[in-house]
């Protein structure tokens, strides 16, 4: 095998992730903890592509963006080309480059070949946040300003990654769009759910910028349900884009928990934020959910609980762990956040099922061996058995703050005003898989709302999928009744010999 000058260079550049702040630095503060790549340093890790012919980081990205184009152009120097092949397919290219789990994606041994012959896989993240951030710098991140406006108009429920990629496309396509959210700003979780250390505010607010210079209207401290039901939006708007987010959390049923107890890991994080313009749950003491000081559990393995036990850290509280009932191997976190955390000092027990819980004490039991099954559910559950020869051992560990990051669910329609929606078994609103069209007409769900508490890149990819299905839907009506017309024109000037 030959090596270009550009691509290929895996023999003989080892992988070189993004340098990260020393620990004792970074947790003085939200600051990301990853440097960005220079332009040599993003050259000569893009040049370790190897340009597959059947490139599976391509296959295995939600949002198949091209990678090996944008790392070949990137060796070469061809910076904004490579950028805008990046941004052809993903509308918030360095926020994925930041906080997409690319270890279980793009990045993955399954999907990156030089993973799997031990040269360490491209670090792909790495060149496609520096390509966002450069384009930023340098201008060419620019609004999509539609060349021809259309009559109708489409609102758009949510400003999360969904709500703000359906929103670009539609604009870009002319359509007048209106953005509504909980929060004053745009964003959604990506500002005021993720901290700061993964994804700094400034990189997502520049994004929800562009939207808005692009035409796109926003209203934020909007609740659907209180300030507008679904209908009366349906009355204003041509189509309705339901993006909603999963914003219900997940309450594990703990034999002595009380109501108020626990905190849930969502309404941490969101206070944690102090971002202004941040929609925090009725009643919610932001003093309370203050970590300085105190001895905290999370209780979760995901990515949400990694983010929980890292801000309390920074928060200055005296110690945290993170208790999860299953093993190292069963999580469905990213490898890389679980690492950032332990790396940090955060104590992780695995295979630790909780047996009772009061406001200052957990009574835990915790199984150095555990054997993995399967509940009626379909969920992996890890049973434990004194009988089998599995160590179990009992224990109690003082808290003063217990946090519960075990996952979150849409809202239900009837929470939003919106009883006529069809859900399905698991509680998402239900669509057709296509079109991403609800059993409403001219109502349209993305995101969370309809597939599920996921990643951004599946959000982004939901709300650029049904932005399309919007457009042929508004182009239907307005390209049928010509049609139809022209046809019922023709058959009339037919005789009856010539029809025949």
């Amino acid at each position: 095998m030959t090596t270009s000058g550009t691509t290929q260079r895996y023999v003989d550049i080892p992988r070189a992730p993004s340098e990260e702040r020393a620990v004792q630095e970074r947790l003085h503060d939200f600051q990301e903890i990853a440097a960005r790549f220079s332009e040599e340093e993003a050259r000569r890790q893009a040049s370790r592509c190897e340009q597959c012919g059947v490139p599976y980081c391509h296959v295995y990205c939600p949002l198949h963006n091209n990678i090996p184009d944008w790392l070949r152009l990137t060796a070469e120097g061809r910076f904004e080309e490579a950028y805008r092949l990046a941004e052809s397919t993903n509308n918030l290219p360095e926020i994925c480059g930041r906080i997409c789990p690319q270890d279980r994606l793009c990045e993955a041994k399954w999907a990156c070949t030089l993973e799997q012959a031990g040269h360490g896989t491209v670090t792909i993240g790495a060149v496609e946040q520096f390509l966002g951030d450069l384009a930023f710098e340098k201008g060419w991140a620019r609004p999509r300003i539609p060349r021809v406006e259309r009559q109708h108009h489409v609102g758009i429920v949510g400003a999360g990654p969904a709500g703000l990629a359906a929103a670009e496309e539609l604009r870009a396509r002319g359509y007048a769009v209106t953005l509504y959210d909980r929060h004053r700003l745009p964003g959604g979780l990506l500002r005021f759910g993720i901290p700061g250390f993964k994804l700094e505010k400034p990189a997502i607010a520049r994004r929800g910028q562009l939207v808005l210079d692009a035409g796109a209207r926003f209203i934020g401290g909007f609740a659907l349900g209180r300030d507008a039901t679904l209908a009366e939006l349906a009355s204003r708007h041509d189509a309705i884009l339901l993006a909603l987010g999963a914003y219900r959390a997940n309450r594990p049923a703990l034999p002595g928990a009380g109501e108020g107890t626990l905190i849930d890991g969502l309404t941490y994080l969101l206070a944690s934020m102090q971002e202004p313009g941040a929609a925090l749950p009725d009643g919610v003491d932001v003093e309370r959910l203050d970590a300085r000081g105190r001895r905290v559990i999370v209780i979760g393995g995901g990515d949400t609980a990694m983010d929980c036990v890292r801000t309390a850290l920074r928060q200055g509280c005296l110690g945290v762990a993170c208790l999860y009932r299953r093993g190292e191997l069963d999580r469905s976190g990213s490898r890389r956040e679980l690492n950032k955390a332990q790396a940090e000092g955060v104590q992780v027990l695995w295979q630790t099922e909780i047996e009772s819980y009061f406001p200052n004490t957990v009574t835990m039991v915790e199984a150095a061996v555990g054997s993995c099954g399967v509940d009626e559910g379909g969920r992996l559950v890890v049973r434990r058995s004194n009988a089998n020869g599995y160590k179990v051992e009992q224990r109690t560990i003082d808290t003063d703050m217990t946090i519960s990051a075990t996952g979150s669910q849409p809202e239900l329609p009837a929470a939003y005003g919106a009883d006529g929606l069809i859900t399905t078994e698991n509680g998402v609103v239900k669509v057709d898989p296509e079109t991403g069209a609800t059993n409403l007409p001219g109502v349209f769900a993305a995101g969370d709302l309809s597939r599920g508490p996921s990643l951004a890149v599946w959000a982004i990819r939901d709300g650029r999928a049904v932005a399309a299905c919007i457009h042929r839907y508004l182009c239907a009506d307005a390209v049928a009744a010509p049609r139809k017309k022209i046809v019922r024109e023709a058959l009339a000037t037919l005789t009856p010999a010539s029809a025949e």
